[in-house]
């Protein structure tokens, strides 16, 4: 699922004419920059600088929020605890929040 979504975010803006951009006046750029949203290949991106790190924390995330997968089924998907599962994703998120916010 991960894939099939960079996929898309990155042939979109590949698109002649725009790419995708949306026009915004400098006073608009200022107001929206520091509240922005990352995007799904700026999150990508960060999920494999993470899996270069810590392989199994990137592969936590990706089956809880690309995956759909519960704690649970991850644990059973990976061989893992549920409490294992449930460490990896805090600090899993915690280290791309703080990558994310760092690159902003």
């Amino acid at each position: 699922m991960r894939m099939v979504l960079v996929d898309r975010t990155r042939a979109r803006y590949a698109e002649k004419r725009g790419g995708g951009g949306v026009a915004v006046t400098l006073q608009e750029s200022v107001a929206l920059s520091p509240n922005r949203a990352p995007d799904i290949l700026e999150i990508d991106q960060a999920l494999t600088r993470l899996a270069a790190f810590d392989e199994r924390k990137a592969k936590v995330i990706e089956l809880r929020y690309f995956g759909g997968m519960t704690r649970q089924d991850i644990a059973v998907a990976l061989g893992l605890t549920e409490a294992t599962v449930k460490r990896d994703l805090r600090l899993g998120e915690a280290w791309l929040r703080n990558h994310l916010v760092s690159e902003a």
